[in-house]
């Protein structure tokens, strides 16, 4: 008697970084859930995939569901397939590291379940047809995409009855259309909704295949999904018309599609992935135009349901692009592959076997995409996920440099070496040098094409880049937000609604912090400001009169058996006057946990007010708590780190973290004026509208009078100590050795 196969594909997620809370409430409110209730329908399978993230989170706190999985998959209720470990988008990794995710993922996978994986999860289902020849030389069959990517190569709906055959270089991969049909009806539309949808292609296709696949977080995490899929009964009602329905209808997994299926054919898949994610790469103007064309042609072209098979937005790998940040975390992971590949080469890696191994998984943890890009919310918007990104990329660079030195001969791995290195390179892919200032204490990346800014400063002790900052820019649902406090208002022919659906803002007067920065938020950024500047006038981008924040300038370096300098030179503008600044940043092996800046202008205009300021960003300190506090050269707390701060005659200020255990401090022999406020950005949570600290704007000025000389200079120290966090480790070790 003709079925149509059905394929339930249930994909699990939970970033590296995310909060035990909520792993732990995912857990209860949707992967339990899920399971327990299947197991009562033993006539349904599903093909479930975990992300490796995910996964380790479950081995360590809830064995207990590993023990379902297994339970199920040996009555054939479940077929467990894998992907990349740590579910990187794979546009956005090298290719020996697809691989390796792959193959390293479907072998932990065997080990946990005793069964072998023959298909994968595509991350976001970002796809590129050269993957074909990756995922197959990782040794998979079979995989999942939207139905969307198929219609854009020129399939019709009625085309997609069963998987496809795809190839590169000769590598045959099997890929199924999932139905965006059943994603959108699934668990949201009447359970008979979806009946409907596989009835109609049975009688179209009697013997073919349709495939769910979707985010398992929907069946119970989602807003409002808990209720409808378990109180409310849908998913139970959803089962048990799927065992009704059991005469023509069967419930599959991909492996029993591909054993009782022939291909529906063979095709060749544009870049893309699914709509939401092309809209979202795109620059926010150009978004907004797409936006308003779709809704346009939705209401006004009677064609529109067939020309939109053939509109797509933008391609994955500009999030690069669109948000510089992005770049910076993929740029660093790049530089960490690259070198981990080179000492695996190397004649001696067999001495590092297991240092190599272990760097690599903080290589391949750094690689979880989550970070990597923003869509509607979270992901890049979430500090806890970038410094997550960074913890892990920093322990394997940290790691990698160890194992470099040693095979060097410049290190024995047991000692307290002190040692720094300074050299030059593009680290950040932009075509031009880049300066790297590393020790054993402290990693700083500067770049002189963009006025000499520090971009990134690793603390080696606590795996954490201080400068993982985020720029406040604009985002398309800005508009919504806007739109809902001020309703009169209209933008280009879009709504609120159409924007974004209903608007929640989780704190009040939301529109009034939507602000935007015009230079980015890193550390050393020089400014030349009016004199008598307000900290109200800067914090709105007012009193520039200078370029020197982000202009270019020449570099130079100095090593020296005590450390190493770079120097930065640049002659510009300050309003009508050609001055000279130049900056040095030095790291000293006696005082690896601190740089040395100095500042020397010259050709001032003698007898002129100056207005001088040095910006630093230092992020991954979050405000909203009392152990997380400013204090002064006294000692004294100024107030905790979402406060504003506007100090006059300051010799120092400090930013503690209590829970993170580092205090870092600027001192200033000459002493300043200091303003500090927060850098909050305003995103989208599940819960709605708010806003997010991203970093501590810390930003010491000086005003003086030009002497008769035209010269001035100033010098600074940015001190970090971890001692606290160190002696915490100390007390934890010693606990778990019982000492």
């Amino acid at each position: 008697m003709p079925q149509l196969r059905l394929a339930l594909v249930i994909h699990n997620h939970q970033p590296i970084g995310n909060f035990d809370g909520v792993f732990e409430q995912a857990y209860q409110d949707s992967y339990r859930p899920f399971l327990e209730l299947l197991a009562e329908f033993p006539s349904l399978a599903v093909t479930l995939h975990i992300s490796g993230s995910l996964l380790e989170w479950m081995v360590d706190h809830r064995p207990e569901y590993l023990d379902q999985i297994r339970e199920l998959a040996d009555r054939g209720q479940i077929e467990v397939i894998g992907g990349p470990f740590y579910e990187p988008i794979l546009a956005s990794i090298p290719q020996r590291d697809r691989v390796g995710q792959i193959q390293l993922y479907s072998r932990y996978l065997e080990n946990l379940f005793g069964q072998p994986v023959r298909g994968m999860w595509v991350p976001e289902r970002v796809w590129e047809q050269s993957f074909a020849r990756d995922i197959v030389d990782a040794g998979i069959e079979y995989t999942v995409l939207d139905d969307s990517h198929f219609r854009s190569a020129g399939h019709t709906p009625a085309d997609l009855t069963s998987y496809f055959l795809t190839e590169d270089e000769g590598r045959l991969l099997k890929i199924f259309p999932v139905s965006e049909p059943l994603r959108y009806a699934i668990p949201f539309d009447d359970v008979h909704k979806s009946i409907e949808i596989l009835r109609e292609q049975f009688e179209r296709n009697p013997n073919s295949v349709a495939v769910f696949g979707d985010d398992g977080e929907k069946f119970g995490t989602w807003p409002g999904t808990k209720e409808s899929v378990y109180d409310e009964g849908w998913l139970r009602s959803f089962f048990q018309l799927l065992q009704d329905n059991g005469d023509w209808l069967k419930v599959a997994t991909l492996a029993e599609c591909v054993e009782n299926h022939m291909p529906a054919g063979r095709t060749y898949l544009p870049d893309s992935s699914y709509r939401e994610m092309t809209e979202w790469v795109l620059p926010t103007d150009r978004q907004k135009v797409l936006l308003s064309l779709r809704k346009d042609k939705e209401q006004h072209d009677p064609d529109w349901p067939e020309l939109s098979n053939f509109v797509r937005g933008g391609m994955w790998r500009n999030f690069r692009n669109k948000y510089p940040e992005t770049n910076e975390m993929y740029s660093r992971m790049l530089g960490i592959s690259v070198r981990l590949e080179k000492l695996s080469a190397a004649d001696t890696h067999r001495e590092y076997v297991d240092r190599l191994a272990e760097a690599r998984t903080g290589l391949y943890r750094g690689q979880c995409n989550c970070s990597y890009w923003h869509g509607a919310f979270g992901g890049l918007y979430l500090p806890h996920l970038r410094h997550a990104v960074y913890a892990h990329l920093i322990a394997a660079d940290t790691i990698l440099e160890q194992v470099d030195r040693e095979m060097r001969g410049v290190a024995d791995g047991t000692s307290p070496d002190r040692w720094v290195e300074l050299d030059s390179g593009d680290f950040n892919l932009d075509a031009r040098p880049e300066i790297r200032l590393a020790g054993d204490r402290l990693v700083a990346f500067l770049t002189p094409a963009q006025g000499g800014q520090l971009y990134e400063l690793d603390i080696r002790a606590i795996r954490h880049n201080l400068l993982a900052t985020l720029n406040r820019r604009p985002e398309i649902y800005h508009e919504a937000i806007r739109q809902a406090a001020n309703p009169d208002a209209t933008s280009e022919g879009l709504n609120a609604a159409s924007i974004q659906g209903e608007i929640r803002c989780k704190q009040p007067d939301l529109d009034q912090k939507i602000v935007y920065d015009d230079w980015p938020r890193k550390a050393l950024v020089d400014h030349f400001l009016q004199p008598g500047l307000s900290l109200d006038e800067f914090q709105s981008g007012k009193g520039h009169v200078s370029d020197f924040h982000t202009g270019v300038y020449q570099s130079l370096l100095k090593r020296s058996p005590q450390g190493a300098i770079a120097r930065f030179a640049r002659r510009g503008q300050l309003a009508s006057y050609s001055i000279q600044v130049t900056k040095s940043v030095a790291l000293e092996t006696t005082r690896g946990g601190s740089l040395q800046i100095r500042y020397e202008l010259e050709d001032l205009p003698v007898g002129m007010p100056i207005h001088f300021a040095v910006e630093f960003n230092l992020a991954g300190l979050p405000g909203g708590a009392d152990d997380r506090y400013y204090y002064d050269h006294s000692g004294q707390r100024r107030g905790r780190l979402d406060e504003t701060l506007d100090q006059s005659h300051c010799e120092r200020i400090g930013l503690v973290d209590e829970w993170l255990g580092v205090d870092v401090s600027l001192d200033f022999p000459m002493p300043c004026s200091c303003w500090a406020f927060p850098i909050e950005t305003v995103s989208q949570s599940e819960g709605g509208f708010e806003t997010v600290h991203q970093s501590c704007c810390v930003v010491p000025h000086w005003e003086f009078v030009v002497p008769e000389d035209g010269r001035w200079s100033v010098e600074l120290t940015l001190g970090i100590d971890t001692s606290a966090a160190m002696a915490r480790e100390l007390c934890r070790t010693a606990g778990s050795h019982g000492i």
